[in-house]
């Protein structure tokens, strides 16, 4: 008989995170998954003169999303309502997706479907080492990330975007 583990006590995560976070930013406009790629022809490699494919993100939504993530988080540093972190980092995000148009109207309906809640983390998180928020992702060592629809959860815009908070442990640095 093997035994586990005794579940965490709801609402804690093991670490004593900072109760405030230490950079909070409402993005608005449509989250863009990162790491499908689409062949588009073949070239030549730099280094060894072998002939590689070419690829793109298969979304064309990636740029744009990672561009307003980017520009918010930098103009919260440049106020000065958030700095640069450092040490480990939670991050919290609540994507609000948009709703179908065909999805019910008065019941509460889900997003589980794509895109995948990994990929547009990813794009997230690129985004806020592109604004220098952290030197890199790997800072993360806990997160809570979920797609929600409009009006559905405490923490869902009333129209496409993202709610960011970033925690930092007290006295941590790396």
């Amino acid at each position: 008989m093997t035994t586990t583990a005794p579940d965490p006590i709801p609402g804690t995560t093991g670490y004593d995170w900072e109760d405030e976070p230490a950079l909070e930013v409402t993005v608005y406009g449509l989250a863009g998954p990162q790491g499908s790629k689409t062949p588009v022809g073949w070239g030549r490699s730099r280094k060894t003169g072998k002939a590689i494919p070419l690829m793109r993100e298969s979304s064309k939504k990636v740029k744009p999303w990672r561009d307003k993530v980017s520009d918010t988080i930098t103009a919260a540093i440049l106020r000065g309502d958030a700095h640069r972190l450092t040490g480990p980092v939670r991050a919290d995000i609540t994507f609000t997706m948009p709703k179908p148009v065909n999805a019910p109207k008065r019941r509460r309906t889900y997003p589980a479907v794509s895109p995948d809640i990994d990929k547009l983390e990813r794009s997230t998180y690129d985004a806020i080492t592109a604004a220098k928020a952290w030197e890199d992702d790997g800072r993360v060592i806990e997160s809570h990330t979920r797609k929600v629809y409009p009006g559905e959860h405490p923490d869902a815009l009333t129209e496409p975007g993202a709610i960011i908070r970033l925690y930092t442990l007290p006295g941590a640095t790396r």
